[in-house]
């Protein structure tokens, strides 16, 4: 770690980017950035946002994304320290919200660790900015009561063990980095019986290059790979799903079909 320049007042802002569209950043967010001597940025934030930070300002990418070179957040957590010792404000541009499975409470900690003053400015979580951009409402009267927003893979590799119990529920779950443990994810809601419950998947949502696929649990992952949909992506499972135009549209053929 390098040693704190007497001259500087560090001082970290966590900073939610939203789900991709730049438009979707808060004023406060873009007031952070126009102060801004540093912004640690991640893979999942919109680089058009660095516009808001001043020219002279040291912009850092972060990212972290399989298949290729990434730092890990032992590293981040070093780095953004480091810059806030010997160059003021770092603004920590985070996609999504920091603090829904962005590990910004770590960040924070080893901020504090250091007596390094943090503010946190909130951004527009996925979980329920992309649902409803699409018209999907995570809650519903007479639909849903409630959502889950879960991960898709832990640090173990396997899928949450929230999602067996999300599956017995009717509540609007939502999976986030759940993309390859799709067919795992199917499975879990087959064994419950629950076969025809809507699902939704969501690429790159809020972004010109968004795509989806609506259908059924029974039928969801052979749309996704049909369509060649890829990470990063959300999944939807629940009735509110049903409230999509094109499913309206499918439930219409499958009638007329049969």
């Amino acid at each position: 770690m390098a040693e704190r320049n007497l001259h500087i007042e560090p001082k970290i802002t966590l900073l939610g980017a939203g789900p991709g569209d730049p438009d979707l950043l808060t004023l406060k967010g873009v007031k952070a950035l126009q102060t801004a001597n540093v912004v640690l940025y991640d893979a999942l934030t919109n680089e058009a946002l660095l516009s808001h930070a001043p020219t002279n300002a040291i912009k850092v990418y972060v990212g972290k994304r399989s298949g290729e070179h990434s730092f890990g957040q032992d590293a981040i957590n070093k780095l953004m320290v480091d810059y806030a010792l010997n160059y003021g404000h770092v603004v920590r541009l985070k996609g999504g919200d920091p603090f829904v499975f962005g590990r910004g409470y770590e960040e924070l900690d080893f901020a504090d660790s250091y007596n390094i003053p943090v503010s946190v400015i909130p951004g527009i979580s996925s979980s329920i900015g992309v649902p409803g951009l699409q018209q999907i409402p995570v809650t519903h009267r007479g639909l849903s009561e409630s959502f889950w927003v879960i991960t898709g893979t832990v640090s173990s590799g396997a899928i949450s063990d929230d999602i067996y119990q999300a599956a017995k529920s009717n509540a609007t779950v939502i999976i986030l980095m759940g993309l390859k443990k799709l067919p795992e994810i199917v499975e879990v809601f087959k064994t419950e019986g629950r076969y025809n419950l809507p699902a939704a998947v969501i690429q790159n949502g809020s972004s010109d290059d968004e795509r989806l696929v609506i259908g059924k649990v029974d039928t969801i992952l052979g749309l996704a790979i049909k369509e060649k949909i890829e990470a990063p992506a959300l999944l939807i499972f629940g009735e509110v799903v049903s409230l999509h135009p094109s499913f309206k549209a499918l439930i219409k053929s499958y009638v007329a079909i049969s």
